[in-house]
């Protein structure tokens, strides 16, 4: 496979205007379909060779159900768009029968726990994930402007599915934010005074409609990166966000500082502001709308968590426990 060909697919996405990831994501799967197929060129391959390498996927990679749909989604963007021959409607593959996983949720003691060891590098946007819902991605593309003080409001924007919400903010967290703001404006005035610095990356209709907002402080990460960076769509000097490695390892450090035994990831910690929400009497509507939740079902799940023994069901076993005890 030629990196040339890699490099016209980077950049067709990237003038179609698809997230950096979204393309990270898809040239991951492109590759490994070409690996597949022993390095001959997608053009002399095509539906039989596309229901071959998803079978596999799930044969012997036995990968989730989301996983199997997002190389899927990869490749009929490469056979539509780079290639022009268009796959089947109907490919006959094996399908994933993964379930999704059961949320992992902690006590409150153990978020307590947790945070008592988080490094305070990384503290802020990781009490964001808890106490707002945040996603990992949501949290990390947070503009100094879509914090809300007078309505203790966090704004996400271009979620999940392409879809905006307001969840809460948390009191305690205003202090430590008006700190990080101001770390965000020394940023920015060490940036003007370089040449090269094109400002902070602008959405394409936004980058359109306000010339000059990409040098306005509003629209600046709210956790920027320590080092500038190429942009790749146009190789311009930006300052992008953190990673989200970043926070991943910080999470997992601090989990096991913390001495927990339950397998913690920054999405765990949303897991657990819905559980405790409905915990501390929030209706699962509500509930539902601050995780942005398109079906009431994927909410749902965290009413079973609460639920004593599951669904409610005491055992039996607890009836004689004293006599076999």
């Amino acid at each position: 496979m030629s990196s040339v060909f890699l490099a016209e697919i980077s950049e067709l996405m990237y003038r179609k205007r698809y997230a950096k990831r979204t393309i990270d994501i898809y040239l991951k799967f492109i590759k490994a379909f070409i690996r597949f197929h022993q390095y001959k060129h997608p053009k002399t391959l095509h539906d039989a060779e596309v229901e071959a390498f998803l079978s596999h996927l799930v044969h012997i990679k036995d990968v989730s159900a989301s996983t199997q749909a997002l190389a899927l989604n990869a490749l009929v963007f490469l056979y539509k768009h780079v290639l022009h021959q268009p796959l089947s409607v109907e490919l006959g593959f094996v399908r994933s029968r993964h379930r999704p996983k059961l949320p992992v949720v902690l006590t409150q003691s153990e978020v307590t726990q947790f945070f008592n060891n988080t490094s305070p590098e990384t503290k802020l946007p990781i009490a964001l994930l808890y106490g707002s819902g945040l996603r990992l991605m949501e949290c990390l593309r947070l503009r100094v402007q879509d914090i809300d003080f007078d309505y203790k409001a966090v704004k996400v924007w271009n979620g999940k599915g392409g879809k905006h919400r307001i969840v809460t903010l948390s009191q305690q967290l205003i202090p430590e934010l008006l700190t990080q703001i101001n770390t965000v404006k020394s940023y920015l005035s060490i940036d003007s005074s370089n040449p090269n610095y094109a400002g902070v990356y602008m959405p394409h209709r936004q980058r359109d409609k306000f010339p000059n907002a990409a040098y306005d402080l509003s629209w600046h990460y709210l956790f920027p990166s320590a080092k500038l960076s190429k942009d790749p769509e146009d190789n311009s000097i930006r300052r992008h966000h953190i990673d989200q490695r970043t926070l991943q390892k910080a999470v997992k450090k601090a989990a096991q500082k913390a001495g927990l035994e339950k397998q913690v990831t920054p999405h765990t910690l949303r897991h657990s502001f819905a559980t405790h929400l409905l915990q501390n009497g929030a209706d699962i509507r509500t509930v539902q709308e601050q995780l942005g939740h398109t079906d009431l079902r994927t909410t749902q799940i965290y009413t079973h968590i609460l639920q004593r023994g599951g669904n409610a069901v005491v055992s039996p076993f607890e009836r004689i426990a004293n006599i076999v005890g």
